[in-house]
């Protein structure tokens, strides 16, 4: 009911210059100056938990580019997700964002892991009914991202002050992604009826599978960040770009850190 009201309250209501590093794949290797900014620089009171810097992700290890636990994007997605937060604060709840810009050397990782089908470390939480080789097909995995535009981001919503929340320990049991929120990783989001990285039906946002409650939180990210320009990617609940991205045909690869 609380996420129902807050609903109804809400409702209603440049170029940048050429770098001179490129690579021979074509990928642009050096940080536009002033373009990009790390979240706290604009608003620091986002959280953040780089899921790609820790091993708890579908790969269970850290990833490639990412030096540091921090969130980079471009000045204008990061203005646009604090327009987001604001609208939260009023109700004791905050953004929590996973991912931000991912350089292509993060996602040429993901995809030299999908094609080892040996290597099913993190399956039983990630994607546990869903078979490795098929990942390129159902459209989990693929050899570029928008996260390398730097304008995408993966985030829920918790509540403030945030719960504490375990920390992953390498090696410890998994639990399946779409186990009620009680049995699955503690992750310390309002209930959105799955983990992160859930590779599952059960992760698109319009699912009809998930309960009231969870509909409703995913409802509240979803029309709070459309309102301020984002776009949902309709099979994961947490991946939004903004639609006015400054950067919609280059992909970069200089590391977060």
């Amino acid at each position: 009911m609380r996420v129902v009201l807050i609903l109804s309250s809400l409702i209603g209501a440049s170029l940048f210059p050429f770098f001179d590093a490129i690579a021979r794949s074509g990928q642009e290797t050096a940080r536009p100056k002033n373009a990009f900014v790390m979240i706290e620089e604009i608003d620091p009171s986002i959280i953040v938990e780089a899921r790609y810097f820790g091993s708890h992700n579908f790969i269970g290890k850290q990833i490639n580019g990412y030096k540091a636990p921090k969130c980079l994007l471009t000045r204008e997605t990061a203005t646009a997700l604090a327009a987001v937060q604001a609208e939260l604060q009023p109700f004791a709840l905050s953004l929590k964002v996973y991912d931000c810009y991912r350089p292509q050397q993060a996602v040429d990782h993901f995809v030299a892991w999908a094609k080892d089908l040996a290597d099913a470390k993190m399956k039983k939480e990630f994607y546990p009914a869903v078979e490795k080789k098929t990942l390129f097909a159902d459209g989990y995995i693929a050899s570029k991202s928008g996260h390398s535009r730097g304008s995408t981001v993966d985030l829920t919503i918790v509540p403030v002050p945030a719960p504490s929340q375990p920390a992953y320990t390498d090696g410890q049991p998994l639990v399946e992604c779409f186990h009620p929120a009680g049995s699955r990783y503690k992750d310390n989001s309002l209930d959105m009826g799955t983990g992160y990285d859930c590779f599952s039906p059960l992760s698109h946002t319009a699912s009809p599978r998930i309960v009231l409650p969870q509909k409703a939180n995913r409802l509240l990210l979803k029309t709070l960040m459309e309102k301020h320009g984002f776009t949902n990617y309709d099979k994961e609940w947490w991946h939004y770009t903004l639609q006015n991205e400054p950067f919609p045909k280059r992909y970069f690869n200089f590391s977060v850190e």
